[in-house]
This record gives C-alpha cells, sequence and structure tokens, in this order.
C-alpha cells in the first residue's frame, strides 16, 4: 500500500503531460504557454477524480442519478458549441453597432441563418 493522495496523478499521465510539455518546448511554443498546457490537464484530471467521487458519495447515500446528473451538468458545463459561439459575438458586434441601421440589418440575417444551423 502507497501514501500516495488519492488526487495524485497517476505515473503514465505524469509521463504523457511531461512528454506533451517537452513536445511542446520543441514546437517553439513559449515555454509559459506550454507550461499552462501541463498544469490545466494534471488540474483537469484531478477535477475529474475529485468528481467521481463525490458522485460516489453521493450514490452510497441513496441520492438518485438525476440528482447526480444535475451536480455534473453544473460543474462540468459543456463548452458552448460553435453556434452559440458566434451567437455571442454577434451580440457583441450588435452592441457596439447599435446606431448603424444598415449593420443591424446584417447582423439581423446572420442571426437568422445561424439561428437556423443545427448545432
Amino acid at each position: 500500500m502507497t501514501n500516495q493522495h488519492p488526487i495524485t496523478p497517476p505515473p503514465e499521465l505524469v509521463d504523457s503531460i511531461w512528454n506533451q510539455f517537452k513536445t511542446g518546448l520543441t514546437r517553439n511554443l513559449l515555454t509559459s504557454e506550454a507550461f499552462r498546457e501541463a498544469i490545466t490537464k494534471a488540474s483537469q484530471w484531478g477535477a475529474d477524480q475529485e468528481m467521481e467521487a463525490c458522485c460516489q458519495w453521493l450514490r452510497s447515500k441513496d441520492i438518485l442519478e438525476p440528482a447526480i446528473d444535475a451536480l455534473r451538468a453544473a460543474r462540468r458545463p459543456k463548452p458552448p458549441s460553435l453556434k452559440e459561439q458566434l451567437l455571442q459575438k454577434l451580440e457583441h458586434i450588435r452592441d457596439v453597432a447599435d446606431k448603424y441601421q444598415s449593420t443591424q440589418n446584417a447582423i439581423d440575417d446572420l442571426r437568422e441563418t445561424l439561428e437556423a444551423l443545427n448545432d
């Protein structure tokens, strides 16, 4: 038995992150950029382990799966789709260009087209 904390990344993940970090450095990425990617990956892994432990604990207390699913959705929201991102940017453009009627008409046309697309 080891004294390793339960959310300490396993050696395989550490090796993978280290190799990705070194590869990032050789691709002429800034050191800070490669470091940020490595730290982000390790942090996400730890947060995922904690989330799973919380879900297991809730199950042990007979909390229903819909509540666990709601927790997961609240704490691990899906990133906005490309369509949602574009609609947000379009709304920003609309706010900036409020005083130009022709710009607003173009924005309305773009919005209608984007909203018609599937996610």
